[in-house]
């Protein structure tokens, strides 16, 4: 956002506030977001606001993907005959990145909600998620899509 909108915005709830909706009143607030502007000018960089959120679109994006695509591999999964043959379920060890509650927690939730794999526990030192998937063939595949996946992109929101 540019410091033209950033002012017009602080005049708009300049408005907002005094309640006046008049002329005179929106550009007395245009001046004050100026003054004000000009006396923070050197704390007003690029904001991180925005880059955040482009980071939170995306990892709502990747979750609505995975969450289609495990949706889409479980209904195959269980419309297959005999699907007990093709059943391969366990628990696996992932080794966590992340290092906050926060998004321990958040990783924790996104894997539980996308279908066919649901995260047991973490243990103390929270340095592991043990993951229940419904079908694994290989183990280190499942590792890397998680962390390339969802526990990248929740590293990249909370830097």
């Amino acid at each position: 956002m540019n410091f033209a909108m950033i002012s017009l915005v602080l005049a708009l709830v300049w408005v907002s506030i005094t309640g006046s909706f008049s002329a005179p009143n929106l550009v007395m607030g245009w001046i004050i977001s100026l003054i004000a502007m000009w006396v923070v000018r050197n704390q007003m960089t690029t904001p991180v606001l925005i880059t955040r959120m482009r980071r939170i679109i995306g990892l709502i994006y990747l979750f609505l993907y995975e969450l289609l695509m495990s949706a889409l591999r479980v209904a195959s999964l269980v419309l297959t005959p005999n699907v007990n043959t093709h059943l391969k379920p366990g628990i696996i060890a992932f080794p966590v990145s992340a290092k906050s509650d926060v998004e321990i927690t958040l990783l924790a939730n996104l894997i539980t909600l996308t279908p066919g794999t649901l995260s047991v526990d973490v243990a103390e030192d929270r340095s592991v998620i043990y993951v229940h998937c419904i079908s694994v063939d290989d183990k280190q595949k499942v590792i890397r899509d998680i962390a390339d996946g969802f526990e990248a992109k929740i590293i990249e929101v909370f830097e």
